[in-house]
């Protein structure tokens, strides 16, 4: 099924602009996001292949199936939830039907979580893209040998350092376990002139090894020192240089030069939307109201144009967290929607839908 299905079926009972024009937010350049809730056909419903959203490739235009829109209301969705609050100037289409869902039936204290701690992880997420930026890893990915040190008299030294401050290689030493200790390994040289002992060297692979590799040593060699391997190091680093590739690969490529040029090094409209989120998050608590768009629109702007500093946003971004705490704290909201009242209307919805659309046939 696809969005041109619902439309031509008439299967929709309410479609609105959303996002950034719906919040007032919204550029010269910015997209038209729409966001809706539709029927599915009858005979479909009682079958066996219900489908909860249809979207567009893009994903910028997504349409909730009724029973789906109301279970994401149940938990106090916040895309869900803001449909409820669209403003009038954002309705495209909305079915009489659709008038009996009004968000003050739905608020309650689980927007404490959907809201404020979904604000939270923007934050940390915000924290992670400032540490990518200011920390980028280089595109030559660091070897099991740099995180490999050898016994020094009471300290240690780099493998590397120590190779070339003895004129050794890699290719004529040797390694073996040392019984009862994690990660410590025997080290041997083999000196003889054709390497007759047969050393296999510390990698198999300098490039692609993921480990040291261990030899046979011959009865009676003595270690010439220890060699420990930082294994937990270099799975850290091996976890962050992949982490950071996949986010060069798949950044937004406009977003990213948005965050270069306004050089305060945080996604400018990731912060936006965090303090769009506790700010709400706030307004629910207190006042029991849904406002989707936003009064303080030049503030939202300024952030999104990266006039503030990034540690003054996350400092003022986590007190606002603390404030919404608070409110939720007294606030005098039920702590979930009324589940059996919203099952009576979704099941009252759903009747009237499929009667008019038998008289209309």
């Amino acid at each position: 099924m696809t969005i041109a299905d619902l439309r031509e079926q008439n299967l929709i009972i309410f479609e609105a602009i959303s996002g950034s024009r719906a919040y007032g937010t919204n550029l010269p350049h910015s997209d038209t996001d729409l966001k809706g809730v539709f029927v599915l056909p009858e005979d479909e419903f009682f079958g066996l292949n219900y489908v909860p959203q249809v979207a567009n490739d893009s994903n910028d235009e997504v349409f909730y199936e009724l029973r789906r829109f109301v279970e994401l209301l149940l938990k106090n969705n916040p895309t869900v939830l803001e449909l409820l609050g669209t403003p009038a100037d954002c309705v495209i289409y909305k079915h009489p039907l659709f008038e009996q869902f009004q968000a003050a039936d739905f608020l309650s204290r689980l927007c404490r979580q959907s809201f404020a701690e979904y604000a939270v992880a923007q934050i940390r997420k915000a924290k992670g893209l400032n540490k990518k930026i200011n920390h980028p890893e280089p595109p030559a990915r660091k070897s099991v040998l740099d995180f490999c040190y050898v016994t020094v008299g009471a300290g240690a030294q780099p493998v590397a350092y120590w190779l070339a401050r003895n004129s050794f290689e890699q290719g004529q030493c040797g390694l073996a376990n040392v019984p009862h200790l994690t990660d410590l390994y025997a080290l041997f040289v083999d000196a003889t002139p054709q390497r007759q002992l047969g050393y296999r060297g510390l990698l198999r692979d300098p490039e692609t090894s993921q480990d040291v590799l261990l030899s046979a040593v011959p009865k009676g060699e003595e270690p010439l020192a220890y060699l420990s391997f930082n294994r937990n190091g270099y799975s850290t680093y091996c976890r962050v240089f992949r982490e950071y590739w996949d986010w060069v690969e798949k950044r937004n490529a406009e977003r990213y030069q948005n965050t270069v040029q306004h050089g305060k090094n945080y996604d400018a409209k990731n912060m936006l939307h965090v303090f769009r989120l506790l700010q709400m998050a706030a307004e629910i608590a207190e006042t029991g109201q849904l406002q989707v768009r936003r009064p303080n629109r030049e503030f939202l702007l300024q952030i999104r144009r990266g006039e503030f500093e990034y540690e003054t946003l996350v400092a003022e971004a986590e007190t606002l967290v603390a404030q919404v705490e608070a409110a939720f704290a007294q606030s005098g909201l039920p702590e979930a929607p009324d589940k059996a009242a919203a099952e009576q209307l979704l099941i009252r919805v759903r009747k009237a839908f499929y009667a008019s659309q038998a008289v209309a046939s």
